[in-house]
């Protein structure tokens, strides 16, 4: 029986991934970047879209697109909402357990742009030494940068 089912798995190579993509879990990939400057400082965002608890201080996030490096999550989100340019470092953090969601967090360093806020997702951004960090920073994000 072993011997049939392992026949029928090589025969089955060219839909392989897709008999596995059909038969396990699919997740959402939130990711998050800790970035710092020369000094040390730590970007921080006020997010408008979190505004339901109080428009709290926290980490540029975002969600990896389809076939995007996880790397490039962190570097295209930060662009995209503060018109800056990073290079990733480490990873800092893996986690599951959020219904279909797994978050991934990296360290990161700016190498470049401008900041200039996009308006509708974000309405402030600061640099904030990690011993300083503001009233209303996430907890889950003070993690991050103490880490």
């Amino acid at each position: 029986m072993k011997r049939a089912l392992v026949w029928m798995w090589r025969r089955l190579r060219p839909f392989q991934w897709r008999i596995l993509w059909i038969m396990n879990a699919t997740f959402m990939v939130g990711v998050s970047g800790v970035i710092r400057n020369e000094q040390g400082q730590v970007l921080l965002l006020k997010h408008r879209l979190w505004a339901a608890r109080g428009g709290d201080w926290g980490v540029p996030t975002g969600y990896a697109k389809r076939r995007e490096r996880l790397e490039d999550t962190v570097v295209r989100e930060v662009r995209e909402e503060t018109g800056l340019e990073v290079r990733t470092g480490s990873l800092i953090r893996v986690r599951s357990g959020f219904k279909f969601r797994v978050e991934v967090a990296y360290e990161a360093h700016v190498v470049g742009g401008t900041l200039k806020l996009d308006p509708f997702e974000i309405v402030d951004a600061k640099w904030f030494d990690p011993s300083d960090l503001p009233e209303g920073t996430r907890q889950a994000h003070r993690t991050l940068i103490h880490h």
